[in-house]
């Protein structure tokens, strides 16, 4: 993907730079950690997020094989640049412990079936309710914020085995798991760095 980056993004990324080094990272690794800490102008993720090289490079190249984005709240989806995503969320009702965030979960794998990435910034529930469904991710940014269930939510992801971008804090939130995801659509393939 060509991107051209703006003079203060550039500039940005220098000062962030000169406050952490992060050239002891693996390239995605490193390229998620700048852009989540970046986009919260948060040092602290650079120890609290829980990442896997392989499951990363796995889902770049998904990714830009084409695999669908699902995200969990349409602010995750405003935040992922030049990529269409799936949110289901308008379309989803509340019931007897059925939350509207799970359901939109139900209803965007109905949708999109295995083999998609998953972006959960906001709703620990949705996390939770794709745990129990069998959805073969590529790869679940799994970021919910709160103090009720988002930490439990993270933990649950990472004992799942499910290839995953996480952080062990209660922080999180759209901004962050958008973040992470376009770290891995403005990475450049193969292809681009020939």
């Amino acid at each position: 993907m060509n991107r051209v980056v703006h003079p203060i993004e550039q500039e940005s990324y220098r000062r962030l730079r000169a406050r952490l080094d992060t050239t002891h990272f693996p390239p995605l690794t490193r390229a998620v950690v700048e852009r989540v800490v970046h986009s919260a102008a948060d040092l602290e993720y650079a120890a609290d997020l829980v990442t896997d090289e392989g499951q990363l490079a796995k889902a770049h190249a998904a990714l830009h094989a084409g695999a669908p984005v699902v995200v969990d709240v349409e602010m995750v989806g405003a935040g992922i640049t030049r990529r269409e995503t799936v949110c289901r969320l308008r379309d989803a009702v509340a019931g007897p412990g059925l939350t509207r965030s799970a359901h939109a979960i139900r209803l965007a794998y109905e949708q999109v079936g295995p083999g998609a990435l998953w972006v959960i910034g906001n709703a620990p529930t949705a996390l939770e309710e794709l745990l129990t469904l069998d959805a073969a991710p590529v790869l679940v940014i799994g970021l919910p914020v709160g103090f009720v269930g988002a930490v439990e939510s993270k933990a649950a992801l990472r004992e799942s085995g499910l290839p995953a971008v996480s952080n062990v804090s209660e922080k999180g939130g759209s901004a962050v798991a958008a973040a992470a995801l376009n770290a891995l659509l403005y990475h450049p393939t193969s292809e681009e760095t020939l």
